[in-house]
């Protein structure tokens, strides 16, 4: 799991911007003895590691000028664990909600694609909401191996490549907590606004670090996290789709809503502590509510001209 960063600093991934408009955000943080296949698994206990950060004055990314090779962290990707398919659900149901006015937008609902996809959840809901063609982009394992047999046809195993696709071919591409993990998130939306069909829409879903709770929490937020490349504000989450050509951007955000268990996972306290308590939780009529929270979480979209 070790990543050797690129020697040379990067500029900005989103604007551009050289080292000369940057300014330090974040300490590197990473103790290599705790790195593990969970480390890169989604949804997982936080570990507050996180590589040396810069933030751009210019368009307002936090962005890691150094970051590990392409190619280390998608093998990091392709080996993680999976133990998350019950969160899975509900965050599902969470992006459908606050999707939902978005799609009514939307002239057609022929082919879908989601990168990052997990064990296609969202696709099970895309395919509630009338789209005809679903195909998911996933590279972990052990998460498509976790999909229930009726997704797994929809997933491809890998990481997301433009050439795979055909030009104007989606009428929506969502992109899930992950524009964070990829090394250039502009090339990523600049793809997909060429795989969209005209008055098609791209819809992602990124961690806001100037919501309320981030900027409380420090360096104890579950978003200083070792697989984030990038961490996003709601400008500069809108701004991404902006300076690559879409039109029509807009972005909200939202309330996601897991079970108690789930929610204390993510706070910051003693190791032992929080794995005691969670025993407790789990199983306990309590654990069977769901709580609705807003926790920074950001929904962007934008539009591909005609």
């Amino acid at each position: 799991m070790r990543h050797d960063p690129i020697i040379t600093a990067r500029a900005c991934p989103l604007c551009g911007a050289g080292a000369d408009q940057a300014e330090p955000f974040l300490a590197d943080s990473r103790d290599e003895t705790r790195l593990s296949a969970s480390s890169f698994a989604s949804r997982k206990v936080p570990e507050y590691m996180s590589h040396a950060m810069v933030c751009c004055r210019a368009c307002d990314l936090a962005y890691v000028d150094r970051p590990p090779s392409v190619e280390s962290l998608a093998a990091s990707y392709h080996a993680a664990d999976y133990d998350s398919a019950d969160e899975a659900e509900d965050a599902a149901d969470a992006y459908a909600r606050a999707l939902a006015p978005v799609l009514e937008k939307l002239k057609g609902r022929g082919a879908a694609l989601e990168i990052g996809t997990g064990t296609a959840a969202f696709l099970d809901r895309l395919e509630g909401a009338g789209f005809a063609e679903l195909v998911g982009v996933e590279p972990s394992s052990a998460a498509i191996a976790a999909a229930p047999d009726h997704r797994r046809p929809w997933i491809r195993e890998g990481i997301f490549e433009e050439a795979n696709f055909a030009p104007d071919s989606f009428d929506l591409i969502c992109c899930f907590m992950t524009l964070e993990h990829v090394q250039d998130p502009g090339a990523l939306v600049a793809s997909a606004l060429r795989l969209l069909k005209p008055g098609g829409v791209f819809v992602g879903v990124t961690h806001d670090r100037r919501a309320w709770l981030n900027r409380l929490l420090g360096r104890r937020s579950p978003i200083v996290d070792v697989e984030h490349m990038q961490l996003f504000s709601a400008q500069s989450a809108r701004r991404l789709l902006e300076h690559n050509g879409y039109e029509a951007v807009g972005g909200a955000s939202f309330r996601n809503s897991y079970r108690p268990s789930y929610w204390l996972r993510l706070v910051p306290m003693p190791g032992a502590l929080k794995h005691r308590l969670t025993r407790l939780l789990r199983g306990s009529w309590f654990d069977r509510w769901h709580l609705p929270l807003n926790v920074g979480n950001f929904m962007s979209w934008g539009f591909k001209p005609y």
